[in-house]
């Protein structure tokens, strides 16, 4: 029994001096993390967020990792251990550099969404930009352990074929998210109508769903596959201008040149003092119909975007009623002339 007590002794000192040098690295880590920070803040505000996020956490590990390698660097360790920790420590290492790259990666990505022309926006690029980059950190990590990840790969192959089998909806989902976004027929921010009758501003694609805002300030979650089988109307596209149509009618006894010089002036009006209205716009007057009781057409406004028609086309309708009445232009109600025949 008192023979053990030079053993427990002699690990006594390796061990203090693992914990130590661990202690120092992630102290070390700590200070140049902080320093990186300094560093950091010559980017733009986004840039600096993005490179705090792919490196938390992150201090402690890689100091571990310093102070585990000094530690085994100073401990007199056979070969055979020291090729095992050697391998442990190279393994983590890759692990620590590929989460590092996959949030950095995806950080960029959620950077740029919608502020380059052409570039696809929707975190489905995010989350796809993460797993590869895991997925390749995986590999080179058994790489390294020895294992031979060409019959994983064929293994991958193989089963791939199966779970593709058993998550075809899941699968078909994330195909047509991809292909929604390279087509870039739909974008993130776009107002669309679908032919199902839901429309609304669209606020995420996802690897499964595509999420669309209401105007009654409603989420739509709609799956990618619904959306590349429908038929879509994107009011934003080519350009975000719509043109707006407001049908009207007026009596058979009016003057319709006074009627036009008149209808066109309360729009131009609108188009200029109301928000969302396309002030240079020249708007229309185009009669159309001889109707039962009123000679009807439409008004042609132009406006921003297409949120912007219900505030142009409310102000429009009562400034029209308003000038109509004041120069005596007359909006008769429906009526209908029965002529009867005596025997």
């Amino acid at each position: 029994m008192f023979q053990q007590i030079p053993d427990i002794k002699m690990m006594l000192l390796p061990v203090a001096v693992f914990l130590f040098c661990n202690a120092a690295g992630v102290m070390l880590s700590k200070v140049c993390f902080k320093k990186l920070i300094r560093l950091s803040a010559a980017f733009s505000g986004v840039y600096q967020e993005v490179i705090l996020r792919s490196l938390k956490g992150m201090p402690a590990i890689l100091g571990v990792l310093l102070g585990s390698y000094t530690a085994v660097m100073i401990i007199d360790l056979s070969a055979q251990w020291l090729h095992f920790l050697e391998k442990v420590a190279v393994v983590i290492g890759i692990l620590a550099v590929s989460a590092i790259a996959a949030r950095f990666l995806a950080g960029v990505v959620r950077i740029y969404d919608g502020k380059i022309e052409g570039f696809p926006s929707a975190s489905i690029l995010a989350h796809i930009a993460e797993a590869a980059i895991y997925t390749i950190g995986c590999l080179i990590a058994l790489q390294n352990l020895g294992f031979s990840i060409t019959p994983i790969l064929t293994a991958l192959g193989v089963g791939g074929l199966a779970v593709a089998l058993a998550l075809q909806d899941t699968l078909s989902n994330l195909f047509s998210g991809l292909h929604i976004l390279l087509s870039k027929h739909l974008r993130v921010g776009d107002y669309i109508k679908l032919s199902s009758g839901e429309e609304g501003n669209v606020i995420d694609i996802s690897w499964r769903n595509t999420t669309i805002q209401g105007l009654a300030n409603t989420v739509i979650i709609v799956p990618n596959q619904k959306i590349a089988s429908s038929i879509v109307t994107n009011y934003f596209m080519p350009d975000k201008e719509i043109s707006v149509l407001v049908s009207a009618g007026v009596s058979y006894d009016s003057d319709l040149e006074k009627v036009e010089r008149i209808t066109i002036g309360v729009a131009r009006e609108v188009l200029q003092n109301i928000e969302g209205g396309m002030p240079d716009f020249a708007p229309l007057v185009r009669f159309h119909t001889f109707g039962e009781s009123s000679i009807n057409f439409d008004v042609v406004l132009r406006v921003k975007e297409f949120v912007n028609q219900y505030q142009v086309k409310h102000e429009f309708i009562k400034r029209l009623h308003l000038r109509y009445r004041q120069e005596g232009i007359d909006i008769p109600f429906p009526i209908r002339t029965v002529h009867i025949k005596e025997n």
